[in-house]
């Protein structure tokens, strides 16, 4: 049997590892279409901040090291096309196009940047000072620029988790920043009631932040680059020495377009759980395809953890086997100078779109006894379903060492599980002074909310 995996980043080489563990003597190629197979995007920031030296040390694991599980890799080669019928790959390398016969085809070519409609993104590139970061490709043009040509400030367009990091990053080199968002707030997966304390959190370092800002176009002038925007009804303008433009990303779903798959929600590539796409004898997975979500049903959630499990899935699967992916409810989290902010599961628009009936309420609780040294509190807002006692979701903000990344991974299992709000009262937590309280933050917030949603004698 012959395995095809296309996509060096977290689905296919997820897949591809998993199918060779569970047969050692499947035949497994990986196409690539870069030369840098499974390297950490998620930690590009921290290699422009310098926390993270050199910048091989992003890869999870070397080419030799895939190679030893026994894969073929194929790099610096596109997919091109696929033979559904004929069960070939065609694919483009340096020496011309070419097939590849498979058995199975699992395809994780995930996505591309988006523009947002931005005039000018699609024309400037790295040579203009205008950068993306969403490939190794892009992290060495960035670091090129920055090493020659010295610039003292930067435009991020974008607040959301990649700007926000790398905001921090490029102050860490001594560029003066100004971050640009759309929407009210910085962090849009936060309510603005604990988003902004990541603002606040953004202005101490020195970012200058400006919301309801809508870039309309980026260009390049013999002076510099012009950002032209509009914030709360006028025309505003912005120059730098360099523009990051982070505003999100779309699928990128061509390859299986063609092939005769079904586009869905984001038009990602629709998927199963089993992640079959319809068409015989082909997989995918990653950021290029739908996310089941447990709470909300299908949607497009594009995030590196979810990508890893749907790609083992796929992996599985394309063996013979029957294996689901159980869904996702959104965990997600960010490092934001000194401050960290996750979230999981629902918000309360999220919640009323999807039938539920919510409320929310906030509170803040020390990470540990406030009597031993070093306390630091935490914000903690929780949404659960008024009708069921349901926990729909929760976001935390808190100080770095607040363990507030474990904390919002105790509500995400809550979620998984479906416990009420109240049953996370009765959850056997660990407790030592130095390190949290005999009700720890995560029950005090639920307790919180449960006093301002119970209904009026409910425990007569």
């Amino acid at each position: 049997m012959h395995l095809v995996a296309i996509g060096g980043s977290d689905a296919g080489i997820s897949a591809a590892l998993r199918a060779r563990e569970l047969d050692p003597d499947v035949d497994v190629t990986v196409v690539v279409a870069d030369s840098y197979p499974n390297y950490s995007i998620c930690g590009i920031p921290y290699f422009f901040s310098g926390d993270v030296k050199p910048w091989q040390s992003l890869a999870h694991r070397t080419r030799a090291d895939l190679e030893a599980t026994g894969m073929r890799l194929r790099l610096d080669t596109l997919a091109t096309g696929i033979d559904v019928a004929g069960r070939q790959l065609t694919v483009r390398d340096e020496r011309g196009e070419s097939v590849i016969d498979y058995d199975e085809l699992i395809v994780g070519t995930g996505a591309l940047p988006a523009y947002a409609g931005i005039t000018g993104l699609d024309q400037l590139g790295p040579d203009d000072g205008v950068h993306v970061i969403h490939s190794m490709g892009d992290t060495f043009a960035l670091d090129k620029h920055l090493t020659e040509r010295d610039p003292r400030s930067a435009i991020i367009i974008g607040a959301g988790y990649v700007g926000l990091e790398m905001a921090e990053g490029f102050t860490a080199r001594g560029i003066a920043v100004t971050q640009l968002q759309r929407g009210p707030e910085v962090l849009s997966t936060l309510d603005p009631e604990l988003a902004c304390l990541v603002h606040a959190e953004l202005i101490e370092h020195g970012v200058v932040v400006d919301t309801n800002t809508t870039v309309r176009a980026v260009e390049k002038t013999a002076t510099g680059l012009i950002v032209r925007a509009e914030r709360e009804g006028q025309s505003v303008t912005y120059t730098a020495d360099l523009v990051l433009a982070v505003v999100g990303v779309r699928p990128n779903t061509s390859l299986l377009e063609d092939a005769g798959a079904t586009l869905g929600a984001g038009r990602a590539v629709v998927v199963d759980e089993q992640m079959r796409t319809g068409v015989p004898h082909v997989f995918a997975a990653g950021d290029g395809v739908v996310t089941h979500h447990r709470l909300l049903g299908v949607t497009y959630l594009p995030l590196g953890t979810t990508a890893h499990k749907q790609g083992r899935i796929a992996g599985e699967n394309a063996l013979g086997a029957s294996a689901r992916f159980a869904g996702s409810v959104g965990t997600q989290v960010v490092k934001v100078f000194d401050v960290v902010a996750a979230r999981t599961g629902l918000r309360d628009h999220e919640a009323v779109a999807a039938g539920y009936s919510p409320a929310s309420a906030q509170t803040v609780a020390d990470d540990h006894k406030r009597y031993y040294p070093g306390a630091q509190p935490i914000s903690i807002r929780i949404t659960g379903d008024t009708d069921s006692g349901l926990l729909l979701g929760a976001q935390l903000v808190g100080r770095l060492g607040t363990e507030t990344a474990k904390r919002v991974d105790i509500y995400a299992t809550a979620l998984f599980a479906g416990l009420t709000v109240d049953q996370i009262s009765d959850l056997d937590l660990s407790y030592t002074p130095p390190l949290g309280s005999p009700w720890d933050a995560v029950q005090a917030a639920t307790q919180a909310w449960s006093r301002a949603n119970q209904p009026i004698g409910a425990l007569a």
